[in-house]
């Protein structure tokens, strides 16, 4: 079997393509045989009200476009402008790998991939910031 297996807890939304699934009463495997769906799961998905970080705000944007709220090409400079900004500030060798690989995925127009290096930050980012306020 190839592509994305999903494996999903009872009770558990996901977001596929514009439509949200919600599993039944117990723990179950999905298989994505689509190539480049558009997948987010709802219990990872940043609500608007939790955009309160520069990460925070580049993640959302690829989420947008994976809910399709955003379109792809419209967010590609967003994107590869919040990327770049981040990496002005984020300079350790970890981080900098992470910024890579969202900028190569939004190039790819791998959206899921972008939110997925870009999620990777949000420890380093809160460990950051709470540094700043002791």
């Amino acid at each position: 079997m190839s592509g994305l297996v999903l494996k999903l807890g009872p009770h558990e939304r996901v977001l596929i393509n514009g439509a949200v699934i919600e599993n039944g009463d117990r723990r179950s495997r999905l298989a994505i045989m689509t190539p480049n769906a558009n997948i987010l799961r709802l219990r990872d998905a940043i609500h608007p009200e939790e955009v309160n970080t520069p990460v925070r705000r580049v993640c959302y944007i690829a989420q947008l476009v994976l809910t399709g709220d955003a379109d792809a090409g419209e967010a590609r400079l967003q994107l590869l402008r919040g990327i770049e900004q981040l990496s002005q500030v984020l300079t350790d060798y970890d981080s900098r790998t992470q910024l890579t690989l969202a900028s190569k995925a939004v190039l790819e127009d791998q959206h899921y991939q972008v939110l997925k290096a870009l999620r990777s930050l949000l420890p380093r980012e809160e460990r950051l910031f709470a540094a700043g306020r002791a």
